[in-house]
């Protein structure tokens, strides 16, 4: 039987692996270039140098111990939060890790008095794209741009966090972690 945890990000090596994961993940799935790996490695630096531990929060998806997945929650300004890097490996696919992730997200930034979240992707992110959707968020832009060394269509999905809790989001909440 496989362990699953979600867990606080904080212990050594866990900002490393964020990045390292992201860059190699990435370069697999979809030929991104390097240039991906910084971007994930700015954003972890800024967040490891100075976050509000009140307002903005990362998790650590694991599999019998070992990282496999990760998301962040930061404040994109006082009354919207923005979910980021947003990541499970390939090979801890299939077990909702990904839905969980999302949901301590969400969770997090209700309690932290936010009033909507709001997060950035790509197309060929299919799979995230459609956990985000289940969860009420609504995809507000597109825009065709050059980076990491291809052609992509970014995505900006937003949700509403006054509203009134989904199903999805009820559910999730009510299942065991």
């Amino acid at each position: 039987m496989e362990t699953m945890a979600i867990r606080r990000l904080g212990r050594p090596g866990d900002l490393g692996w964020v990045v390292m994961a992201h860059g190699e993940i990435y370069a697999a799935e979809f030929g991104w270039n390097a240039d991906f790996e910084a971007l994930v490695a700015r954003i972890v630096a800024d967040y490891a140098s100075d976050h509000d531990v009140a307002r903005e929060a990362a998790w650590i998806a694991e599999l019998d111990g070992r990282r496999v997945g990760c998301v962040f929650c930061v404040a994109a300004d006082q009354t919207t939060a923005q979910l980021r890097i947003l990541l499970v490996d390939p090979t801890a696919r299939g077990h909702r890790l990904g839905a969980r992730l999302v949901d301590e997200c969400i969770a997090f930034a209700r309690r932290a008095r936010y009033e909507r979240m709001k997060l950035w992707t790509n197309h060929p992110l299919v799979a995230a794209g459609h956990i985000y959707r289940s969860r009420g968020f609504r995809l507000v832009e597109e825009e065709a741009h050059h980076s990491f060394g291809m052609d992509l269509i970014g995505q900006v999905y937003e949700l509403d966090l006054r509203a009134t809790v989904s199903t999805a989001d009820s559910t999730a909440a009510e299942r065991p972690r």
